[in-house]
């Protein structure tokens, strides 16, 4: 409606709040009598417990408790059971085992957690578990992806071989075929380093226990309130789940990293009702790389089968993929199988077969990562397509458009289970192209060189499942004032819910914004919800919303008709108003409203109020997709790579508000973009330490590091949800990957470099250039 409907590049209704420093995090909250929580966590990657001695610790001031493995055995609490099934390589059940919170016999990485300390106040709790005593026999630790498997070193003993399962898609027979008759094969080893989401927000926890009501308290930073609910009772403390309530306020982040397994959830409830009182935990930032999952971190053999016109014909990749030393739910699964259908691209590829072994290491679990495996993929088939291009003499551009899947051809269905339903894909490459000055480029390239730079231009085409199917769930309550509320089963953590629902609302049913509130995050305040992740909440948490909104609409004809004495066919409702067709007396949605609540008002067959909730799945997943095009350049003398332009056309199916897409793309493009240039997980492959566990050794990207972004739009609406919204929230990470590789290599080109593992750090540019020689 008006200025503030649908498609409208309205600002952020939660900026204000937010910037005066109003907002509500997890760390703002502080419960009467809240004691706090320190971990004492491993300082070895793999090592035998001996002993533990809280006898210090326990004496210390201030102390209220110091907790072991045992006293949570004592406790009963239960686990989170796996529902994925997966086999080992001989056939046998797949390999996992949970983490119950406290390490048990054995620490498995650095970081694990071996005792819990609670204190009066945070000081103390830090002091007393340096107090604590830990007995450890060092054993060997294996944390390289490559070298995992039949390594020396087994991180669990019933594990011998460090493989926990192996995972396959596609159709061997047909690919092998495909291959055995290919004029051309080009293979890639192709690494994707490890991460870390380096959410502004640490996580924490609070839990609280009210004896009167024998009922729990979770105030924690999550992506999805009620999953966490659901899981705690079902399957942490075996109780009904309207015994647990948990809120989720302010996120300052999370991008698929705040999961619902995290044992600190547990931890502060069964501590807060065994202590009686509330128990908060805070992760300090020098703690976050110890506690939290990590990103990606895998290594994959891919081969792309070429006829003699260069014609794909099919795809074989086989990925070892690092899940960590713990399987503790399906999360960590998930990044592993759940998009490898983006392998295939949006290229026309008959035949494909993807073989994913996944293994255990002494390193943080693994678990969904902006993109969750969707990242990993386009950089491996657009990684070939450029040696493709490279090795056949083809340009990379004619290369990829002659094997773009065409409009004309849609719905298609690929040969890695996904089944595209619409797409633009030569547009969005048109697109992006004009939007680099791609023309000019080989101008620019040439001016470089005369300043004794090195130029690189990458192309990625990317395509990402979003919105899978799943139900999510909205409500529209009305006041008798004839104001309305908004609560919505999706969580924000910083991607605009509030404005964008808002703006659904409003253009759904005329409101002004002003006359909305919305509610998120509280499983006491929001009956259901499912949660924000795979870039679903406008997808599906948004048609749940119209679909309430229809709901009103409805209800409102039948109180409208009744208000104008007409009849319910001859009303009908438009920019907030209800009127009768072909005349202009009508009746506004807000006075309807205060009508419902006044019963001589109404018509006997119309409850009282206006309440109505919507409910929405998907009948099948959304396919955003993109073309990236970046352009780099690179001093020879120091290794330094400089991003000088990136431009951007996505698809994204009906753009709710082109501003905070804007944003949305913005901040996938520089955590796919810092991804290739500087941030990365490294171990010491000898001893297992963690060696960038602190922002002094973990690279993260400054403004100064990324050039201009230019975001075009090409929205093609899908037909699978009524908005017509395909997800945006990944859609910057997942090419940006492969964008940002490819214009590097493309500028080390003329020195025969064609491979450079990620990051592409100065010293390892200008180590490979130093190899490599001066420009041919």
């Amino acid at each position: 409606m008006g200025q503030f409907g649908i498609g409208q590049a309205v600002t952020r209704l939660e900026d204000p709040r937010l910037l005066r420093g109003q907002g509500r995090y997890v760390n703002d909250i502080n419960l009467h009598g809240q004691a706090h929580l320190v971990y004492v966590r491993s300082p070895h990657a793999h090592a035998d417990i001996r002993s533990i001695d809280t006898s210090a610790a326990a004496a210390a001031r201030g102390v209220i408790g110091v907790f072991t493995a045992d006293d949570l055995a004592k406790a009963g609490l239960g686990t989170i059971p796996i529902t994925l099934k997966r086999s080992r390589p001989d056939g046998s059940p797949m390999f996992t085992k949970a983490h119950r919170g406290l390490a048990e016999d054995r620490v498995r990485h650095v970081g694990d957690p071996v005792v819990a300390v609670v204190a009066e106040t945070l000081m103390q709790a830090r002091d007393a578990a340096e107090l604590v005593t830990v007995e450890y026999a060092d054993r060997p630790s294996v944390t390289a992806t490559a070298q995992a498997v039949n390594a020396s070193a087994a991180v669990w003993d019933e594990c011998p071989d460090n493989v926990c399962n192996v995972f396959e898609v596609g159709n061997k027979a047909a690919t092998e075929a495909a291959f055995a008759g290919a004029a051309h094969v080009v293979r890639r080893t192709l690494t994707v380093s490890r991460v870390h989401a380096q959410f502004m927000e640490p996580r924490g926890a609070i839990g609280s226990y009210d004896p009167g009501e024998d009922r729990y308290t979770l105030h924690a930073d999550s992506q999805y309130p009620h999953r966490i609910r659901e899981v705690l009772a079902r399957n942490i403390f075996n109780i009904p789940e309207h015994r647990i309530r948990v809120v989720s306020e302010n996120v300052g982040g999370a991008f698929g990293t705040k999961g619902w397994a995290y044992s600190e959830h547990r931890l502060v409830l069964w501590l807060a009702k065994k202590l009686g009182r509330p128990v908060k935990w805070t992760c300090d930032r020098i703690e976050t790389l110890l506690a939290d999952e990590h990103g990606r971190d895998c290594v994959s053999e891919g081969e792309l089968a070429l006829d003699a016109q260069g014609q794909f014909l099919a795809l074989r990749v086989r990925t070892v993929s690092n899940l960590g030393a713990y399987v503790s739910s399906d999360r960590q699964l998930l990044p592993t199988f759940s998009n490898l259908g983006s392998l295939v691209g949006v290229y026309r590829i008959a035949a494909a077969h993807v073989r994913v072994t996944g293994v255990f290491t002494n390193t943080n679990s693994i678990a969904p990562y902006r993109g969750a495996g969707r990242p990993e993929a386009i950089y491996v088939i657009e990684r070939l397509v450029d040696a493709a291009a490279a090795e056949l003499g083809i340009d990379r551009i004619d290369l990829r458009r002659r094997n773009l899947i065409p409009p004309s051809a849609m719905p298609y269905k690929t040969a890695l289970t996904f089944n595209y339903d619409c797409g633009e894909f030569a547009k969005n490459l048109d697109q992006a192209l004009a939007l680099s000055g791609y023309d000019e480029f080989a101008a620019r390239r040439m001016e470089a060189q005369k300043r004794g730079k090195l130029r690189g231009l990458g192309i990625a085409n990317a395509i990402e499942r979003a919105g899978a199917p799943g139900m999510e769930y909205a409500e529209i309550r009305f006041e008798p004032g004839g104001t309305a509320t908004l609560l919505m089963g999706s969580k924000d953590q910083g991607q605009s819910h509030a404005t964008t629902f808002t703006q659904i609302a409003c253009e759904k049913l005329g409101l002004d914004p002003a006359d909305i509130r919305f509610i998120e995050g509280d499983t006491d305040k929001v009956a259901y919800g499912t949660g924000t992740f795979g870039s679903r909440s406008a997808a599906i948490g948004g048609s749940a919303l119209a679909a309430a909104a229809d709901k009103i609409i409805a209800t409102g004809k039948k109180i409208a008709a009744h208000l104008l004495e007409a009849g319910e066919a001859d009303i009908a409702f438009a920019e907030g108003r209800f009127s009768i067709a072909g005349t202009d007396r009508g009746i506004g949605l807000k006075e309807v409203a205060r009508a419902a609540f006044v019963h001589g008002k109404l018509p006997r067959d119309i409850e009282p109020g206006l309440f109505e909730h919507g409910t929405f799945t998907p009948e099948a997943e959304t396919f955003p997709n993109s073309c990236h095009v970046c352009e780099v350049e690179i001093d020879p003398d120091t290794g330094v790579v400089r991003l000088e332009n990136y431009a951007v056309v996505d698809d994204v199916g009906t753009v709710i508000n082109p501003l905070t897409l804007k944003g949305q793309v913005h901040g996938g493009l520089v955590q796919g973009i810092s991804q290739i240039l500087m941030e990365q997980v490294v171990y010491d492959p000898e001893s297992g330490q963690l060696l960038t566990g602190s922002f002094m050794d973990y690279a993260m990207p400054r403004a100064s590091d990324v050039c201009n972004l230019e975001v075009g739009s090409n929205p093609v609406p899908t037909r699978r949800n009524p908005l017509g919204v395909k997800g945006a929230g990944e859609a910057g990470t997942v090419g940006a990957l492969a964008a940002v590789m490819n214009a590097v290599l493309d500028a080390l080109a003329p020195l025969g470099i064609l491979e450079l593992e990620m990051p592409v750090t100065s010293e390892r540019v200008w180590r490979a250039i130093s190899k490599a020689g001066p420009v041919a």
